[in-house]
């Protein structure tokens, strides 16, 4: 996908997510992480880090030394919130676990931060 799309659906999946309340947290986690990820891929496509045919789905599907790097080349905290959010989906969107009001605060939290640092780097 080129850069601007991904910038264009990040944009589109955070006004969204504006609209959403905490209690609404399935929603919100599933949405920061689409957004996240699309923010990733704006910036590393932009650095030049991936090229627009190789985007970033999830951490799992990064190797370690391809973590590093990015992490080096752009900044950990990319890879850093999608594994977190990642890691509060099968609790709070395919599961019933306690906190999902928090779990979802923490989703926006995650999501404003790399959208913030995907602007400044890009």
């Amino acid at each position: 996908m080129k850069v601007e799309a991904h910038r264009r659906k990040a944009e589109r999946i955070g006004r969204s997510l504006a609209k959403c309340m905490p209690e609404d947290a399935e929603l919100v986690i599933d949405g920061a992480m689409l957004a996240i990820t699309h923010w990733i891929n704006f910036t590393f496509h932009t650095l030049e880090l991936t090229t627009p045919d190789d985007d970033i789905m999830h951490c799992y599907f990064v190797t370690g030394f391809d973590r590093q790097y990015y992490g080096l080349a752009a900044d950990p905290l990319f890879l850093d919130a999608l594994e977190e959010i990642d890691d509060l989906r099968p609790l709070y969107v395919r599961g019933n676990a306690a906190g999902s009001d928090a779990a979802g605060v923490r989703a926006l939290e995650l999501h404003e931060a790399v959208r913030d640092l995907a602007l400044t780097l890009a």
